[in-house]
């Protein structure tokens, strides 16, 4: 922050544009020199070695044994995918979380932030420079990570998913959606407690989800009601579901959909376009909370 701290106090006043990519880019100087940084690191490494080698046996399985069909193969495959994309998604999950919280509780605490946001800066600018950093170090690994284990599956089993692109944009978005929280929530507990609450939330929306599969599967209304709820509270799990159906062959799903109803790792239905402008609308919302906490709390 102390480059930003220069740009203050020497020259013109920057504008707010300008505010906000400075910050944008000092928090990902910040976020890289973190160790958190290499944990996530050493954690994907670890899941796309052992996805490359649960997925060369499952090919070798096919070419020795010769025990499944290709629509059975596809299906494995897919939903391989899922469980290893979703283990992806939880790697993100937990940087962008314990991320967000000390990028901006921490600096409070530590006194930083009372030197940097004295006038002309404004705490809004701040923190929509935070946020757009860590929108951009979440996305950037889900991009990279996910471009990786598909080559993976391609070179492995040959299969590769319909829709990557819309997958992987729906899993940046649900990395977005977590960090929007854990900084509404460092603006009001500590550092540490944001990034357990943001993180245990996102947990417990994905067995709502859960619950509310098997409750739809069952034919139970009041329990499936209970995953459409958790999407709307918090689209976590929402993004998931619609990210699952991207990575899936379609044919797949029409076939195994009513065999495997309620099972986690599969998704028969894209999200609905009032969906994806209700994660908008959330987003700019929680953002809004969190900008007005900020600008209320004491330095």
């Amino acid at each position: 922050m102390t480059d930003l701290m220069a740009e203050r106090t020497g020259g013109p006043i920057a504008s707010t544009g300008r505010v906000v990519l400075t910050v944008c880019g000092l928090t990902l100087r910040e976020a890289a020199r973190r160790k958190v940084l290499r944990a996530l690191a050493v954690l994907t490494l670890v899941l796309l070695g052992l996805s490359a080698w649960g997925f060369a046996k499952l090919g070798g399985f096919q070419a020795d044994f010769g025990q499944l069909t290709s629509g059975e193969a596809r299906l494995v495959a897919s939903q391989l995918l899922n469980l290893v994309m979703f283990g992806l998604s939880m790697i993100a999950a937990l940087g962008t979380a314990f991320l967000a919280g000390p990028t901006l509780a921490g600096e409070i605490e530590s006194g930083m932030a009372l030197a940097v946001l004295a006038r002309p800066v404004h705490r809004f600018a701040v923190l929509l420079g935070k946020w757009l950093g860590l929108v951009v170090f979440g996305s950037g690994f889900i991009v990279v990570a996910g471009l990786a284990q598909f080559v993976i599956v391609q070179v492995t089993v040959g299969y590769w998913p319909p829709e990557p692109v819309l997958g992987l944009a729906l899993l940046a978005a649900q990395t977005t959606v977590l960090l929007t929280l854990g900084l509404l929530l460092s603006t009001l507990i500590s550092p540490m407690a944001s990034g357990i609450v943001a993180v245990g939330l996102f947990g417990a929306a994905w067995i709502a989800g859960v619950v509310g599969g098997v409750g739809a599967a069952l034919g139970n209304e009041g329990v499936a009601r209970v995953g459409t709820v958790s999407q709307v509270l918090l689209p976590t799990d929402g993004l998931w579901r619609g990210a699952m159906h991207a990575f899936q062959d379609p044919g797949v799903v029409q076939q195994f959909s009513r065999q495997m109803a309620g099972f986690p790792f599969l998704s028969p239905a894209p999200l609905a376009p009032a969906y994806l402008l209700w994660v908008i609308v959330w987003v700019l919302l929680v953002l809004g909370l969190a900008a007005l906490s900020f600008r209320r709390r004491d330095l």
